[in-house]
């Protein structure tokens, strides 16, 4: 009668902590690399930080006409009565601040600025999601189709990410899209700016992005699972768009997080330099332009664009910097 009873004992002595951890305490479920990652972002809260502020500055972009439309707001409404006729300048102190217009207003014409800040965040999202996303199937895709076939084809599309980034992009950008301001392609106007340059920015900047996808495919393509679909007779096409791309995810979300920022940036220069939107639309680059001028005698006027731009590259900057901690199993 003793024996099962020692049986029973030294059996359960010989389990795993972790089986004995979970005894009377329901069945222990696993986690999935998504969870995992989840759980790992949860704890930074810089990072959550910025995901928040990022989450506003995308909704306050997509709702920014809505909103204009439903409170009756033009951001490009000229305000006389609130400027000096002597001055051009704001009345009252602090670019004319008060409760009609909490950002103040612009010199010259009186327009608020909280809604041509407001008008001007969708202007330079959509040129830096249209950008990032252009870049990122490019350099996705011939990034892991150098990595995974190597040989004379790897050669050819690294020479070709050389010579995109031997480009002096800036004078490049800035060529093109003065050529384009009239018209082309069937388009004028803001459809033309924002496609000039969403192609301009998007297109010389895949280069970055294929040069990480290609060092990752180097390492993934002598993996297991690859091995095992060349086993089962998968064809190369079927390796790379199914088994390589999905597995090159993280990186990618990661490296387009940093991107868009860099992409804001870019917009906003191209703006500033009087080759990118082009008034009266507003944009971010413009209002910085625009305040060169005034920034001495009424320096509200550059603090709010350059105050925007600045908050909007650090939180994807942070958000970044939390999704490659998350996303990266090797860090603590």
């Amino acid at each position: 009668m003793t024996a099962p009873i020692e049986t029973t004992a030294a059996a359960s002595e010989a389990q795993p902590e972790a089986v004995l951890a979970g005894v009377g305490k329901g069945q222990i479920e696993g986690r999935s690399l998504g969870q995992i990652a989840w759980t790992r972002f949860k704890r930074d809260k810089v990072a959550v930080a910025g995901g928040v502020i990022v989450i506003l500055l995308v909704l306050m972009a997509i709702l920014a006409r809505p909103i204009q439309s439903m409170l009756g707001l033009d951001p490009n409404a000229f305000n006389q009565d609130l400027i000096d006729a002597n001055t051009s300048l704001p009345k009252g102190g602090m670019g004319g601040m008060s409760v009609d217009h909490p950002l103040g207003v612009d010199p010259k014409f009186g327009r608020d600025l909280a809604t041509r800040l407001l008008e001007g965040s969708w202007v330079s999202l959509v040129v830096a999601f249209g950008a990032t996303v252009l870049s990122n199937v490019i350099g996705a895709i011939l990034g892991v189709i150098a990595g995974f076939y190597g040989g004379r084809v790897d050669a050819i599309i690294s020479r070709l990410m050389d010579t995109f980034l031997a480009f002096p992009l800036l004078l490049f950008a800035i060529a093109i899209s003065a050529t384009l301001q009239g018209g082309a392609f069937g388009l004028e106007g803001l459809p033309l700016h924002l496609s000039v340059l969403i192609f301009v920015i998007g297109f010389f900047n895949w280069p970055y992005l294929g040069r990480i996808v290609r060092g990752q495919t180097l390492a993934l393509r002598e993996r297991e699972f690859v091995d095992a679909s060349r086993g089962m007779g998968a064809r190369g096409p079927y390796i790379v768009f199914r088994e390589l791309l999905p597995n090159l995810v993280g990186p990618i979300i990661v490296y387009s997080t940093l991107l868009i920022p860099t992409n804001i940036l870019f917009e906003a220069s191209l703006s500033f330099l009087g080759v990118g939107i082009q008034p009266p639309q507003a944009s971010w680059g413009g209002m910085l332009r625009e305040a060169v001028t005034y920034y001495e005698v009424d320096p509200q006027f550059m603090i709010v664009p350059g105050l925007a731009i600045f908050v909007t590259v650090l939180a994807f900057n942070l958000l970044g910097d939390g999704l490659r901690d998350a996303l990266d199993p090797r860090s603590r």
